[in-house]
């Protein structure tokens, strides 16, 4: 049974997600402050963390800090509404995917699905297109690693998928869509924000000097290529 740490103030909510991720078959331990939730993230091992950025005394950014420092459980981070200011900070430190309040938990269900779904352990059989390199970086995609001049590289599970899609089709020009498409497997409000940000992360681990990226470039006005 998979495991969900669900990291939420608000009793009444808190409640509402523990009783519809359970009623998916999820193992869920329920969390009400940002100190607790890094001790117990610490001490225990969960297969997704469900995030509020808004917590009192620890708040999720730092939670989220502490999470990435020790490994690369993926975080759903639910942020307040209309904030896009929240919804970048959440992503810079580290968030698989968000939700913005009020939200559906049928949506947060399939989000939950989709993120645990692409960090499922892949066997060589089932790896699509096995190893690839391509100018120094090297994506395994039945073990989930990447290194660049054979040093490991630490990324997301939505970094990964974005960086597998691209080396996988050099000089192909991906559109900001199909690539949430390959991380969540269907598109929804602000997804081009979230493809832009998770790139911004992607250089920074993959690029020599990523304010002027040599491997992921931009093709202005449609998406991102990897280049040939």
């Amino acid at each position: 049974m998979e495991r969900i740490l669900v990291v939420e103030d608000e009793r009444k909510l808190n409640d509402i997600l523990r009783d519809y991720l359970s009623s998916l078959g999820y193992g869920v331990v329920q969390c009400l402050s940002g100190s607790d939730a890094a001790r117990l993230a610490e001490a225990e091992r969960f297969d997704l963390i469900v995030l509020d950025l808004h917590l009192p005394g620890l708040d999720g950014l730092e939670v989220a800090k502490r999470v990435r420092a020790r490994g690369d459980t993926p975080i759903v981070m639910l942020t307040a509404r209309d904030s896009e200011a929240d919804t970048l900070l959440g992503l810079e430190v580290g968030a698989d995917d968000y939700m913005t309040k009020p939200f559906s938990v049928r949506e947060l269900g399939a989000r939950v699905r989709a993120v645990l779904r692409r960090c499922a352990p892949k066997d060589a059989g089932a790896a699509e297109g096995g190893r690839i390199e391509h100018r120094g970086v090297a994506v395994d995609p039945s073990k989930r690693t990447v290194t660049k001049d054979g040093a490991p590289v630490a990324l997301t599970s939505a970094q990964f998928e974005l960086l597998l899609a691209l080396l996988s089709s050099p000089g192909h020009v991906f559109t900001r869509g199909e690539l949430i498409d390959r991380i969540s497997g269907y598109q929804y409000d602000g997804y081009e924000r979230t493809i832009d940000v998770h790139v911004k992360n992607l250089r920074k681990a993959v690029e020599a000097s990523p304010g002027e990226p040599e491997l992921i470039l931009t093709v202005r006005g449609v998406g991102y290529k990897a280049a040939e």
